[in-house]
């Protein structure tokens, strides 16, 4: 959702590196948001539900993040949608350090989420041949980014959703 974005914002909206750079700011506090709020959340209703929930509703965004008429909207669906990225990842840490055997706890948490970010480390490259491959713009050459990071944000919130909400819960593990 952030790897490619500001490439989207350039070439296909035509938006200057500032104003680019003002959005990027805009959705990261949106995450800032979303990760605080969501992580609160989890506490109450369990960490499936606040995920796959936040993952739901992220969803529905995709649609404002990338289609938005206007740069004001733009920003609006950047806020909506980090909000509910990070609402869903924010949680997963801790998730993970619930779902974690007590012998290797102190290591499987973050060696886990360690690797999911060595598995994503590829992910613009890929997101850009796909957008090229997939959705050539004719006019200019280029990449229909908002069609492509729309179905790759489509998959990866289900797929989040449905990991969530066929794994087990351990909210409030005793870390003795």
């Amino acid at each position: 959702s952030q790897d490619l974005y500001p490439t989207f914002l350039r070439e296909q909206r035509g938006l200057a590196v500032g104003l680019t750079s003002v959005l990027a700011i805009v959705a990261n506090i949106g995450a800032i948001a979303g990760g605080t709020l969501f992580g609160g959340l989890s506490q109450r209703f369990g960490r499936r539900r606040t995920i796959v929930a936040a993952a739901c509703l992220g969803i529905l965004t995709i649609p404002l993040w990338m289609f938005a008429p206007s740069v004001a909207l733009l920003a609006l669906g950047a806020f909506v949608l980090q909000f509910f990225v990070q609402g869903a990842w924010g949680v997963v840490p801790v998730h993970l350090n619930e779902l974690s055997p007590a012998d290797v706890r102190g290591t499987f948490p973050g060696l886990t989420y360690q690797l999911g970010n060595l598995l994503s480390a590829g992910a613009a490259q890929l997101e850009a041949a796909f957008a090229k491959g997939t959705f050539p713009l004719r006019d200019h050459g280029g990449a229909d980014y908002a069609k492509a990071l729309s179905i790759i944000m489509l998959i990866v919130f289900g797929a989040v959703a449905l990991i969530a909400a066929l794994g087990p819960e351990r909210r409030g593990s005793d870390f003795g």
